[in-house]
């Protein structure tokens, strides 16, 4: 008798497989998370206004693109790396690469106003609500 195992390895390869054909789908349409070597944000209230850091070690400030549309931001930009042509790579954990991060905020944004600094590889983008989405009191008759 014959007892054959299974590689559990293919069966990774699979779920993996299965995993990047549903993140390649356009079922999740233009508000996806991000694509390619994308930053890691945080994102916070200061007042009225929302409040982004996201991180970009390794990105000249030209190789950024910083855009504002209602309610969404969106951050593209390119991340390299670069290594002398005689160099042997024993290990590669940094991502490089294009990278398109788009991400959909509480309430509408007045892009008119936005604000960006980037600094030692932090880019902060100080991201005031549009009139429209700030709450008013309302007077009692």
């Amino acid at each position: 008798m014959v007892i054959r195992m299974r590689d559990p390895f293919a069966t990774l390869l699979g779920l993996q497989r299965s995993m990047d054909g549903v993140m390649s789908n356009d079922w999740f349409g233009s508000r996806t998370a991000g694509s390619g070597a994308f930053p890691a944000v945080n994102v916070f209230n200061d007042g009225e206004d929302y409040v982004l850091v996201a991180e970009l070690p390794g990105v000249r400030k030209e190789d950024l693109d910083v855009e504002v549309r209602g309610d969404t931001l969106r951050i593209q930009g390119k991340k390299t790396i670069a290594y002398d042509e005689s160099a042997s790579v024993h290990r590669r954990e940094r991502s490089a690469g294009q990278f398109d991060r788009t991400l959909t905020l509480p309430a509408e944004i007045d892009a008119g106003k936005v604000a960006a600094e980037y600094r030692d590889g932090l880019l902060t983008l100080r991201l005031p609500r549009a009139e429209s989405a700030k709450s008013r009191t309302v007077a009692i008759n």
